[in-house]
């Protein structure tokens, strides 16, 4: 029997997929290496403007809607106990925050892992978008957090991570 040879451009092939993976993957590298940046003693820290989250809270807010966005692309129930946007009421250090946070990114790679061709533009009814669009406004929504949180490290002295 003959051994077929198949190009590694094609076994490399990006996929829907693989594509929407990446993106996830590199938000998650920029929003998760802030967060590991700030002092835990720091979590608590917001700039003197009324109404606005702290750290910790803004942090907490990127997983709590990763898991809104994307936990309806799995199937996967979507806790309960999340309280204004900023995930649950028990999340009180550094180390939960963070890895509630690193939670939400495992729950986007499942997520991005379900898009195909097929069945990108169907409508999630709940949250009346496609699955595709909602499989990229997580990405977009951690980006417009991300930019705060750089501003919340930079007040602290803090050089963030990509930019040293």
């Amino acid at each position: 029997m003959p051994i077929r040879l198949i190009s590694l451009a094609v076994l490399l092939a990006p996929t829907l997929a693989s594509t929407i993976d990446h993106e996830i993957s590199a938000c998650e590298k920029q929003i998760v290496d802030v967060a590991e940046a700030m002092p835990a003693e720091q979590y608590n820290f917001m700039p003197d403007y009324k109404g606005v989250r702290t750290f910790g809270q803004q942090v907490a807010h990127i997983a709590a809607s990763n898991y809104a966005i994307w936990a309806p692309l799995t199937g996967e129930k979507f806790p309960k106990d999340f309280i204004g946007g900023n995930g649950p009421d028990s999340l009180r250090t550094k180390a939960q925050i963070v890895a509630f946070l690193k939670g939400s990114y495992a729950l986007g790679h499942r997520a991005a892992a379900t898009l195909t061709v097929e069945n990108m533009l169907d409508t999630v009814p709940a949250l009346k978008s496609s699955r595709l669009r909602l499989a990229v406004f997580g990405v977009e929504h951690a980006y417009d957090h991300y930019g705060q949180l750089v501003v919340y490290l930079r007040m602290n002295g803090i050089v963030p991570p990509a930019s040293r």
